[in-house]
């Protein structure tokens, strides 16, 4: 079956993960082969060329510029007329509402994979929703509750995104190479954060938690994740800031946007990403657990289907004092640190494991076709 993933490619997050993971492991569903075509190059589209994937870039496009949708549309189309693909898959609103009618118009069955929560009050969604697609597929049960707000009645599955786990050294000397990397104690106590620079991962109530632990010897806190966009850039130097006005700066690390991120967990000794919004679902939350690290995060949206009392400790949302809690206990207890991140890595593969979820994808692909299909025929009958 040819799949043929569409998405915009200019930022690199979640579903940039998940397409790299879709065609680094391949070989784990081989009935599955997928194509992949961006609007945007860039680093997305390196991964996917270095994993030996195809790649069909469309050129950049505005949606303030019709003609540049109306040419990635035309490209497309033609991509579509030329290959036999057995369905297309639109990641994210954007995708669907700029791409969606290119794969309707060449009557390719048409899959929407929902990321995020949708509440079909933005232009985006809006737009999105005048191409309905043949089914969806949702990322996490809380991001399903509200795909019948844009597209009542299409039937869809809730399909938790396949995550690789790449053992680690773990050597004492790997460990403290990262560590010096990132002018650290080798004894310190590492909290580290792994996501994109948007408010709503919590960045600032972080800061504010670690605050409160000033007085608590040896501790560091890493924050992975580097600017895409102009407003992150200033978002970056506003955490900086607060950092330095909270007294905290000379404990707190910035490391920007990394490919190493695996290796970083390895080194580290605590997961803390406290959102102030519901995450859809949390890949970071996954890897985390992977890695054998505690989670801290917030009791909200996708986080609860992934975290609970066995892997991590779920805290109210904005709330720094009981992030710094829930942080300094486990600071001080390195019996309870050891526990929870024990039970992490079969957590995660209960959830994520490329070869059950990548087999329950295509599973859920070739009937959501064979589905269109059918209906195709009966209508074709109904004519005739």
């Amino acid at each position: 079956m040819r799949v043929m993933h569409i998405v915009s490619g200019r930022l690199y997050g979640g579903v940039e993960t998940l397409l790299v993971t879709l065609a680094r492991r391949r070989e784990l569903c081989a009935a599955m082969d997928p194509e992949f075509a961006l609007c945007f190059d860039g680093r997305l589209r390196e991964e996917l060329a270095a994993a030996g994937v195809p790649v069909h870039l469309l050129g950049d496009v505005r949606a303030r510029n019709p003609l540049s949708v109306l040419r990635a549309r035309r490209r497309m189309r033609a991509v579509l007329n030329a290959l036999s693909v057995d369905v297309v898959v639109c990641h994210l609103p954007w995708t669907q509402a700029i791409l969606g009618p290119a794969a309707r118009s060449a009557g390719v069955p048409l899959v929407f994979w929902m990321h995020g929560p949708m509440n079909g009050r933005t232009w985006l969604d809006r737009w999105a929703a005048m191409t309905p697609p043949d089914a969806a597929i949702c990322n996490s049960k809380y991001t399903a509750e509200t795909l019948p707000v844009i597209f009542p009645g299409v039937p869809s599955k809730v399909i938790y995104i396949p995550v690789t786990y790449s053992a680690q050294d773990r050597s004492p000397q790997s460990r403290l190479d990262m560590r010096r990397e990132f002018d650290t104690p080798a004894d310190a106590t590492v909290i580290v954060q792994v996501s994109r620079l948007e408010s709503w991962k919590g960045h600032m109530v972080h800061l504010e938690a670690l605050s409160h632990l000033r007085e608590v010897p040896n501790w560091i806190a890493w924050f992975v994740g580097g600017a895409q966009r102009p407003a992150e850039v200033a978002y970056e130097a506003e955490l900086k800031s607060a950092a330095s006005a909270l007294g905290i700066a000379d404990r707190v690390r910035f490391v920007g946007e990394r490919a190493d991120v695996a290796k970083i967990l390895a080194a580290a000794d605590i997961f803390c990403q406290p959102n102030v919004a519901p995450e859809p679902f949390g890949i970071a939350f996954v890897e985390a657990l992977y890695s054998g690290l505690p989670v801290v995060t917030s009791a909200l949206g996708g986080s609860l289907e992934i975290v609970d009392s066995t892997c991590g400790i779920l805290v109210p949302p904005r709330n720094p004092e009981s992030v710094a809690q829930a942080l300094g206990q486990l600071i001080s207890d390195r019996d309870l640190r050891s526990r929870l991140g024990a039970c992490g890595p079969a957590r995660a593969k209960q959830l994520t494991d490329p070869t059950v979820q990548m087999e329950l994808l295509r599973g859920s692909l070739e009937a959501f076709s064979s589905r269109r299909a059918l209906g195709c025929e009966r209508r074709s009958v109904g004519i005739a």
